[in-house]
């Protein structure tokens, strides 16, 4: 009766979910507390599913967000882990390391400051 079985994964996929490390979470926190500084993003989500663990960064809570930051890590050896995804749902940049992937927000986060 104390016997816990659990139930098999369909299909033989991986049990659990994608996340972001400590690292790649503090870097990705950092790029959105200097983004809110500057008044250009208001709001965040994150999506931890199997396959991706996505951050979603807003200009107001009520729009689509401007950027998404997927980590994929099914694509790790083909086009690379890490993706930044658009306004409109297209792909900006792919990569293997996040801190490229980060580079044109960053970019335009520095073209804010200046004006």
């Amino acid at each position: 009766m104390s016997n816990v079985t659990p139930f098999p994964a369909p299909n033989g996929q991986q049990q659990g979910q994608v996340g972001f490390d400590r690292l790649e979470l503090q870097r990705i926190m950092d790029l959105y507390g200097r983004m809110v500084a500057a008044g250009h993003w208001r709001d965040y989500t994150m999506d931890l599913g199997r396959e991706a663990a996505i951050f979603s960064a807003f200009r107001r809570s009520a729009e689509r967000p401007e950027y998404r930051i997927e980590k994929r890590p099914a694509l790790r050896n083909r086009q690379g882990m890490w993706t930044l995804v658009g306004e409109a749902g297209h792909v900006l940049k792919r990569g293997q390391e996040l801190q490229g992937i980060l580079a044109p927000v960053e970019r335009k986060l520095m073209r804010i400051v200046e004006d």
